[in-house]
């Protein structure tokens, strides 16, 4: 076997959860072998590099083997070599703490009476007494 589909290659190396999803990707420029856009249709060889671009990076792979079966996620570095630069490697970091700021997850939107407290919060004329929280306990 000295060529294989780039779709059916992106499936088999677990880069795409479907086939479909991989040929869609080529379809949309997201793919590029040895630096040049390609369809779904045409072929891999080894030795190849390509670039697939998800989100804000773009990683960068070397086939080292042809396979059309997909494959476990342990062999997959005998068939291919990531490649992809370390300013890559770095964006992917920064939207992954990105990810992680603001509120926490599975929290869900804030209800109507945390609305209301961050309005009242935000508003000019909030004030805030801590004379107020001691008379409240002592009552």
């Amino acid at each position: 076997m000295a060529e294989e589909r780039i779709d059916k290659y992106l499936f088999a190396m677990r880069i795409y959860k479907t086939r479909s999803m991989a040929a869609d990707a080529c379809k949309k420029g997201r793919v590029t072998v040895n630096g040049i856009e390609q369809k779904p249709s045409r072929t891999f060889h080894i030795g190849d590099r390509f670039s697939v671009r998800k989100g804000p990076i773009t990683f960068t792979y070397q086939v080292l083997q042809l396979s059309e079966n997909r494959l476990g996620a342990r062999l997959v570095p005998e068939y291919m070599r990531d490649i992809t630069s370390p300013e890559q490697l770095e964006l992917l970091e920064l939207a992954k703490l990105a990810g992680k700021s603001g509120r926490d997850r599975g929290t869900g939107r804030p209800t109507k009476k945390d609305r209301r407290e961050i309005e009242t919060f935000m508003s000019d004329d909030y004030s805030y007494d801590p004379l107020d929280i001691i008379d409240e306990d002592e009552e």
